[in-house]
Order: C-alpha cells, then structure tokens, then sequence
C-alpha cells in the first residue's frame, strides 16, 4: 500500500520583518521629503501695450531690460533708454545692473513690475542671474543679510535687434 502524503501544513506568514521594513522605509520618506524643495519662478508675459488709448492711466515708468551678449540695456519703455551697462571681462555686470535698478526703486517705491528683453542665443543661466538681480537686493538688517524686494514682478519679451547690428 502506498503511503499517503500526509497533509502539508499550513504556513504562518511572519509579517514581523516586513513591518519593519515598511515603517522604517516610511520613517525615511517623511524625514527627506522635508529636505526636497522644489524653487518656482513666477514669470508674466508682457501686456501688448496695444490698449485703448485713455483707457488706463499712464504708468511713470515701465521699466525693460533688455539682455545682449555684451551688454544690458536698462530702458523705460514710454522714453527710450535710460542707462547702458556693458559687460565686464568675466560677463554681464549684474552688480551694477542691481545698483542702478536700486536707484530706480528709491524714486519709484510703489513700482513693482519689470520686463526682461532677451536675445534668443540668452542662455539660461544670464536669465537666471538677471532675474534675480532684478527681483532682489540683499541688504544688512540687524546684522543679517536678507532679500530687500526690488521688481519682484517679472515679465519676459523678445529683445529688439542689437542696436550695433548683429555682434
């Protein structure tokens, strides 16, 4: 006669370990996840500037800077150009382009909008750059730096062609 197999056992499962691992892997999720920040730059497209003509009040200042490979050109869109700040041997000046947008700040204090004008061969990190430039001055308050609000409202165009031609 031939031997029945017995019956086969059933088999705990031990979830044990893979609790474990599951709570230790959620723990270390939630603690990274705290590090990871993700920065975003808020970007408006220039107005058309083709309204109705008595429609809008007409703004002091509509401040432009337009971005060329050798230079800035700071403008104001009603009255033409207002300061021209070339570039440096290491690049563009983002120091002076700063300093004079300060001094616009300190005769416009309400002012919070400005358009990039860019070339298309701008790389991304002089847009970077200018934007942060424009958008902040770090000044000393109680003996720490800080991000003083200079045109934190940022629009970006296309730049007119370089007024020496192509360079």
């Amino acid at each position: 006669m031939r031997r029945r197999k017995p019956r086969e056992m059933e088999a705990d499962l031990d979830m044990t370990t893979f609790i474990n691992l599951m709570v230790v892997l959620l723990a270390f999720l939630l603690v990274t996840s705290a590090f990871t920040e993700l920065s975003m730059l808020q970007v408006n497209l220039p107005s058309g500037g083709a309204g109705a003509g008595g429609a809008e009040a007409r703004k002091p200042l509509v401040l432009e800077v337009s971005i060329y490979d050798d230079r800035f050109i700071v403008a104001d869109r009603q009255s033409g150009p207002l300061k021209i700040i070339p570039a440096t041997a290491k690049g563009q000046d983002f120091k002076e382009l700063t300093a004079f947008l300060t001094t616009i700040k300190e005769n416009y204090p309400a002012m919070t909008e400005i358009t990039l004008l860019l070339e298309p061969t701008t790389n991304y990190d002089t847009l970077i750059h200018t934007m942060d430039s424009v958008r902040y001055k770090p000044k000393m308050v109680n003996g720490t730096w800080v991000k003083g609000a200079l045109f934190p409202d940022i629009g970006i165009g296309d730049a007119p062609e370089h007024p020496g031609g192509k360079v």
